[in-house]
């Protein structure tokens, strides 16, 4: 059987203190994620998502990393990683 390789979208976010990854393949835009979000730091994307509905993007400027979106999402279509402090720092 071959691997396939799950494609992602990553963008910086929280002053590049950490990554938001949204996985288009996994996503079936219910929006839990924009409903739950303290910071409103979700919108709409252009990109679609498993079922050809949109997918989400963090606006880089509001999202502080808390990883509710990470919590909330049914199918694990969002990865919240957090830098390491020497990672940040490059």
């Amino acid at each position: 059987m071959e691997k396939t390789a799950i494609k992602f979208i990553e963008k910086d976010v929280h002053k590049g203190k950490a990554l938001f990854r949204i996985f288009p393949g996994l996503c079936k835009g219910c929006g839990l994620c924009r409903e739950k979000c303290p910071e409103e730091a979700l919108s709409w994307s252009d990109e679609l998502g498993v079922y050809g509905t949109p997918t989400v993007v963090a606006d880089p400027e509001k999202c502080k990393a808390c990883r509710i979106c990470e919590q909330v999402c049914p199918d694990c279509a969002i990865a919240i990683v957090r830098k390491a402090r020497d990672e940040k720092e490059n």
